[in-house]
């Protein structure tokens, strides 16, 4: 593979042959739902093309095939290369419970960004869009890092809209659940091209901050243009990783209609979570709770925003004495006694 620094990525004109060299650059291209593979298969340069693949089998759930196909660039000359390497692994590792290897991946990446401490703008929005998605994801703190929000509009545009949503999900962690939200509007509303991963990523959020401004049909409408722009293309780990956040729409909009794919997602869930708070409660000194089912769990954190039985109930599909029983069942696996101390123990 031809070796092309990140400074003259940056200064050659946007072709096909120069986006190859954009890191996640599955992420970051335009492409019809339903086309990826062939997407995939038009790359020339061998190497490109396996790192797709990896980017691929990750965000369609297959993460011991991400590792095999990025763990081999992980210490590759071209860093855009390697830090797509690394960003891929970790969060593959973190799945599938190898979390030395996901730890060692997120040093990797951190050691890689280091490197350009003095790099040009264009660089470092690059720089800001790896290191952002890499701690925002596992809610950890983004002190150090280049700002995003100055330096968003040196990216790429498809890039642009994976930093919008690291952005949108910033700003939801500080609970500012409107700002979030009027990210991801804004976002969307400037785009004229698909770009299926990114899009799949902000109507997430955008469903996530509605469930939180207590706008359930809006959230609704968010979490199926996630599904419909994820379904073509098999792309459904970004659905399983949200789950918690997504407070009961996985259920609520999935569960009767598409129940094989439902079981999947659920399944990405829970290898995802785990490895998720091994990572991140070890480092926050949290204790995001890691022993409950997934209907639990969304139960527990509708309750600790404040939803009555009733609401949750009619939000669930469930009867108002199982949602009772499910809530008897987290007090006595998290060792509590009322609903508000919950909040010790959901995310945020």
């Amino acid at each position: 593979m031809k070796n092309v620094t990140a400074e003259e990525m940056t200064a050659v004109p946007m072709t096909m042959t120069v986006q190859e060299y954009i890191p996640m650059l599955l992420m970051n291209t335009a492409f019809e739902p339903g086309t990826c593979m062939e997407f995939i298969e038009s790359l020339t340069d061998p190497d490109v093309k396996k790192m797709a693949y990896a980017e691929y089998y990750y965000f369609s759930g297959q993460h011991e095939k991400a590792v095999e196909y990025a763990s081999p660039y992980l210490n590759h000359e071209n860093a855009m290369v390697r830090m797509s390497a690394c960003l891929i692994c970790s969060f593959a590792n973190l799945s599938l419970n190898h979390i030395r290897d996901a730890r060692r991946g997120l040093d990797r990446l951190q050691e890689s960004l280091a490197q350009y401490e003095h790099a040009d703008q264009a660089n470092k929005a690059l720089l800001a869009f790896i290191g952002g998605a890499s701690r925002v994801l596992l809610h950890l703190p983004t002190d150090g890092l280049p700002n995003m929000a100055e330096s968003i509009r040196f990216l790429p545009e498809g890039m642009r809209f994976w930093g919008c949503y690291v952005m949108a999900h910033e700003a939801y962690l500080k609970q500012e659940y409107g700002q979030s939200l009027g990210i991801v509007q804004a976002c969307q509303s400037m785009s004229t091209k698909t770009y299926p991963i990114a899009r799949i990523y902000l109507d997430l959020m955008g469903a996530m901050d509605a469930m939180n401004l207590r706008k359930t049909e809006l959230a609704k409408k968010y979490f199926m243009d996630a599904w419909e722009t994820a379904r073509p293309d098999d792309l459904i780990e970004g659905i399983g990783e949200h789950h918690g956040l997504l407070q009961g729409l996985i259920e609520t909009c999935m569960r009767d209609d598409w129940p094989e794919d439902y079981k999947r997602i659920i399944e990405i869930t829970y290898r995802f979570s785990y490895g998720w708070r091994r990572i991140h409660n070890s480092d926050t000194n949290e204790e995001v709770v890691d022993n409950l089912t997934t209907t639990e769990f969304t139960i527990a954190m509708l309750a600790s925003r404040g939803w009555s039985n009733a609401e949750i109930a009619e939000h669930m599909r469930l009867s108002e004495r199982t949602v009772k029983q499910h809530l008897s069942t987290v007090y006595t696996k998290l060792n509590i006694d009322k609903r508000s101390q919950l909040n010790e123990y959901m995310l945020r």
